[in-house]
């Protein structure tokens, strides 16, 4: 035993939450209601993780034009719903607010301990040593990991030089910068879409680079959300994800028309073996002529960007909407390793060879996160309650095998879905574990 160990044998708490954004604050809270005290460690000064822009603890991707995509009534927490006055898509501040009131209600807020980096996280028999920035060694049953996974930036390699402004949309504020420039956006999710969008109208021009183009859906169909279409198939009617995905695929086409007609390319798969991009405005943008497709990189050439089209363009500054590697420095790669265990974890939570190291927020679902990510709460608390055992380990291994193979068949076989789930199978799954008293299959 360290040193520090010695001095600090054991918390007050036997739980602690690394993370006070939107995942750890629903899990604390479904914590305390169940009696459970955690210890909550934020490396910044406040609670809100991406959600808070300008975040001091510098992982935050949030840019001042960000809003979520998710429309209200299917993002608000159960027991506390969003105020119906506000918009139907929220902004970063709009959802922030309703955190901080979230937090002030159940009483999570004033039990974070503020800029409190966890630096490392060991075993220790049966347990956990948590090292913190403070020099501080702490003892642990259960560790829950809830500090994100879109903050370390996944950056391209091509070849060549460039030779103007480059970042990654995960360092994007603001279109300030870009008045009057030509940008490439390199990449077509939200990001992608929502930052090309945002600074179009103040540059000269903006170019979007996509190497195997996307699926493009509005925010609005027939005047109500889209995502109000998608709940009413798949839960209200009550039909099978893929199902109710097809068939808003052949309402999109119906609403939007044919996105090769804006020059760009429909992808080879189908819409619902993919997530689709959100946005109004990327299609009348580019029949406005404020942003241009363009193929993938070929080369950087300076001053200049070559496509795999034969094209060049003369570019001033490059925006890497590239997405992110799914990173826990805390954890040594013998203990956790995420580009191989990220998508080997039970119930998408529970480490296979560490059962008391417990992740929350490490989805993407199809459906809303924020919601997901609750009922995830409630699972942990019931599980560390003790109202709720987990199977054998063998039987564990049987459910990742399981959901992994249901993530091939229905989405496209490539890292970037490893996290995917159906939010309504997912929950349902959840909820009879809690049901039932005990975790199944």
């Amino acid at each position: 035993m360290s040193e520090a160990l010695a001095q600090h044998p054991k918390a007050a708490a036997d739980v602690c939450i690394i993370g006070a954004g939107s995942s750890g604050v629903t899990v604390a809270k479904s914590l305390i209601e169940r009696g459970i005290e955690p210890d909550i460690f934020e490396k910044g000064s406040d609670i809100g993780g991406m959600w808070r822009y300008r975040n001091d603890n510098g992982q935050s991707s949030c840019y001042a034009s960000l809003h979520i995509d998710t429309s209200r009534p299917n993002l608000g927490y159960s027991d506390f719903p969003i105020d119906p006055a506000l918009p139907d898509f929220l902004s970063h501040r709009q959802f922030l607010n309703h955190l901080e009131a979230y937090a002030e209600e159940f009483g999570v807020r004033g039990r974070v301990t503020y800029k409190t980096e966890v630096v490392s996280v060991r075993p220790a028999g049966t347990g956990w040593a948590v090292t913190l920035s403070t020099g501080q060694t702490r003892r642990y049953g259960t560790v829950i990991v809830a500090n994100g996974h879109l903050w370390n930036p996944r950056m391209p390699t091509f070849p060549g030089r460039f030779d103007g402004d480059a970042i990654h949309s995960h360092h994007y504020r603001t279109a300030d910068p870009y008045d009057g420039k030509r940008v490439l956006v390199v990449g077509l999710g939200n990001s992608a879409v929502d930052i090309a969008v945002d600074i179009a109208r103040r540059a000269a021009h903006v170019f979007v680079s996509t190497r195997r183009s996307a699926w493009i859906m509005p925010k609005y169909l027939l005047g109500r959300p889209v995502d109000h279409w998608g709940a009413l198939l798949s839960r209200r009617l009550r039909l099978p994800t893929t199902l109710s995905r097809r068939i808003m695929a052949r309402f999109i086409r119906l609403g939007v028309g044919d996105q090769r007609r804006f020059g760009l390319p429909r992808p080879a798969h189908p819409m619902w073996r993919e997530h689709a991009t959100l946005s109004q405005e990327l299609l009348p943008y580019i029949g406005h002529g404020y942003i241009s497709v363009k193929p993938n990189v070929a080369e950087l050439r300076g001053d200049r960007i070559a496509f795999e089209d034969g094209s060049d363009e003369a570019v001033d500054a490059v925006i890497y909407a590239t997405g992110y590697r799914t990173s826990f420095p805390f954890l040594d790669k013998a203990v956790f390793e995420p580009d191989r265990q990220a998508g080997e974890l039970y119930r998408r939570m529970i480490s296979l060879d560490h059962p008391s190291l417990i992740f929350a927020g490490l989805v993407q679902p199809i459906g809303p996160t924020i919601p997901l990510v609750e009922r995830q709460g409630k699972w942990i608390a019931a599980l560390l309650a003790g109202d709720m055992a987990l199977p054998e380990v063998e039987e564990r291994r049987r459910e990742v095998a399981a959901h992994r193979e249901r993530q091939r068949r229905t989405y496209l076989d490539s890292a970037r879905y490893i996290l995917e789930v159906d939010y309504r199978d997912y929950s349902r799954d959840m909820a009879a574990d809690i049901r039932r008293g005990r975790a199944g299959i």
